[in-house]
């Protein structure tokens, strides 16, 4: 078969790998995730006899360890994903990819007569995908990738039908309500969480890079104040601009590891600081220099204003900084890895991500969704503001998301912190809350549209002190760290990220008509 074949005329058979991992459903959670490891493999078929019954993943194991149970004594049966879907050796490869695309897991069984012959996984079907000729894509995809595998991440994972999302192998909600920003920030780097002394030295490493370097902060004013009205996303996308040009980073193709690593930090340190400099710069205010004693949330409040925050107003925006580090293959965090696929430098991966997270659509929705509760007014008029908007088409700004098809476990989060804080805002937020979903439910019903988590975190931002301009910046601020992360790991094993499009214009070619 050569590279020019179509992979219309390959069956599972030619790529499916015999030797097939398994585990009875009576096995425990233990030897399930011992025989994956010794193997150094995503998943475990579990075989009644020689049928497959069900996958267990290390999605499931992520699930289990979150549930806290005793691995030794838990039988895969109750953890495993059932209903599995499975193929023949004679499927053609795209439909069998057309079928996994679609599940929870990256494997798939091969089965003739009823018995486990083969295993197929989507990095089998991505490689054959990768021999095809432009002219003749081997495999069709949805529009906007939905649902599509287009690489593979230790970073974290998003699985929307169990409202679930991770930061490597740990809850990132229970990340959030156990540990401070900086180790989640040192997780997303190093891969583990810190010991005491670790965090002591990782901040350490920390502190320094907060400041703005001298080469930059002349330019500051001028970006402040460039244009008409301060768009702080624009203005951060041209200093991160100019701060890779005065820190010279190179291109990611050209540098090891530590040296990206060690920029990649100081852009994550020093976001924060440039954030709150050009909008106080832009209010004819002076910068504030970063606080050397207190932690990220509090430091952060500490250079809008130049006072220590309240206890709780540090604690609440800490919380939501943490809850949006990163949230798998979104737009900014796909942008960031296919410039850095490119083997641009990081300063460019993190501009171009910033560039996606400005779109109201990604970013851009704290601010718009608080906005909604200001069009709606009084708890009497939700009702009549909420039929009206869905019956004309319009957008309920802060409900529906992309992945999750049930609560957003950060809206959750954040709703609780909401209620900590108190106020009426929050009271009218959970109101109109449930009205919505109420609404949505009985107008649109199967939907499954709830609160995102750009719902609560206006409410949350607005309660804390910050004005809705600052909202998306703030988001930013987290995020970026997510980013870094990204664009090493890219950078660690790089593909040029390069996809097909099938044209569907006028059939060429043409006679191109002589100039008049």
């Amino acid at each position: 078969m050569t590279a020019t074949a179509s992979a219309k005329t390959r069956t599972v058979a030619e790529i499916m790998t015999r030797e097939v991992l398994t585990i009875a459903p009576d096995g425990t959670v233990a030897e399930a995730a011992r025989r994956m490891n010794e193997r150094r493999v995503g998943s475990i078929i579990v075989a009644d006899g020689g049928r497959p019954v069900g996958i267990f993943t290390e999605r499931d194991l992520l699930r289990f360890a979150a549930a806290g149970g005793d691995a030794t004594a838990a039988p895969v049966r109750e953890w495993m994903t059932a209903d599995l879907q499975t193929t023949t050796p004679d499927e053609e490869v795209t439909a069998a990819f057309t079928n996994l695309s679609g599940q929870p897991y990256r494997h798939m069984p091969v089965v003739e007569g009823g018995e486990l012959v083969g295993i197929i996984s989507i990095r089998d079907l991505v490689k054959l995908a990768q021999i095809q000729p432009v002219e003749k894509p081997a495999i069709e995809v949805p529009r906007g990738l939905k649902g599509v595998v287009v690489a593979e991440t230790e970073i974290g994972d998003v699985r929307g039908q169990e409202g679930f999302y991770h930061y490597r192998q740990y809850s990132a909600i229970e990340l959030n309500e156990k540990r401070p920003l900086e180790d989640v920030w040192y997780l997303m780097f190093e891969g583990a969480l810190p010991t005491k002394a670790q965090r002591a030295a990782f901040m350490e490493e920390i502190r320094p890079l907060r400041a703005i370097p001298e080469a930059l902060g002349p330019i500051l004013p001028e970006i402040a104040r460039a244009g008409g009205q301060f768009e702080p996303l624009d203005a951060l996308r041209t200093a991160i601009s100019q701060l890779g040009s005065v820190q010279d980073f190179p291109p990611v193709l050209d540098i090891d590891a530590p040296t990206l690593r060690a920029q990649a930090l100081q852009v994550c340190a020093v976001v924060p600081t440039l954030i709150m400099a050009l909008y106080r710069l832009n209010k004819g205010q002076e910068p504030i220099a970063p606080h050397p004693d207190l932690p990220y949330g509090a430091n952060y409040l500490y250079m809008l204003t130049g006072e220590i925050p309240p206890e709780e107003h540090a604690w609440a925006v800490e919380r939501y900084l943490i809850s949006t580090i990163d949230h798998g293959f979104n737009a900014s965090t796909f942008t960031a890895r296919v410039i850095t696929s490119t083997g641009a430098d990081l300063a460019a991966a993190v501009v171009g991500a910033i560039g996606a997270m400005s779109g109201p659509l990604h970013g851009g929705a704290p601010s718009r969704a608080l906005e909604m509760l200001e069009a709606i007014g009084t708890p009497d008029r939700a009702d009549a503001w909420i039929r009206d908007t869905v019956q004309r088409g319009g957008r309920i700004m802060g409900f529906g998301h992309a992945v999750y098809k049930t609560d957003d476990p950060r809206s959750l989060l954040l709703r609780r912190v909401a209620e900590r804080l108190g106020g009426p805002r929050v009271a009218f937020a959970k109101q109109v809350e449930r009205q919505v979903v109420d609404i949505l439910e009985e107008l649109k019903p199967g939907r499954q549209l709830y609160a995102n988590v750009e719902y609560y975190a206006g409410v949350v931002m607005e309660t804390a002190g910050l004005p809705p301009e600052m909202f998306t910046p703030t988001f930013t601020s987290s995020r970026v760290i997510g980013w870094c992360a990204h664009i090493m790991e890219q950078a660690a094993d790089n593909r040029l990220i390069r996809p097909s499009a099938r044209y569907c214009g006028p059939p060429p070619p043409q006679p191109v008509p002589d100039a008049e």
